[in-house]
């Protein structure tokens, strides 16, 4: 039984080419943050002046030093679920302690 070969050429350059915004920044702090590259060679390969990836990276730093969520990680279906449940315990204690302080 042969195994078919499959052309992953499109799935490599959406790696390698990004076309939307958001994913354009991902690959570059990521080329930037976990491969180490030099800002020059990633401004150069994405499309960004030099100035703009520094301010990228910056904000970037700043965003995770405050904890918040890049705008690139949109939550996922679980999070919701998981912020909706603690929005639904959170309305729940607050009736029961309205219900004790009435008491």
């Amino acid at each position: 039984m042969g195994h078919r070969i499959m052309d992953d050429q499109r799935c490599r350059r959406y790696f390698l080419e990004p076309q939307s915004t958001f994913h354009r920044r991902y690959v570059a702090l990521q080329a930037f943050f976990v491969e180490g590259r030099p800002l020059a060679e990633i401004a150069e390969q994405y499309g960004y002046k030099l100035a703009s990836l520094n301010v990228m990276v910056s904000q970037f730093r700043a965003q995770c030093s405050r904890g918040r969520i890049p705008p690139f990680s949109l939550p996922t279906a679980e999070d919701d679920r998981q912020a909706n449940s603690s929005a639904r315990t959170g309305k729940a204690l607050t009736s029961l302690q309205s219900l004790i302080s009435e008491s």
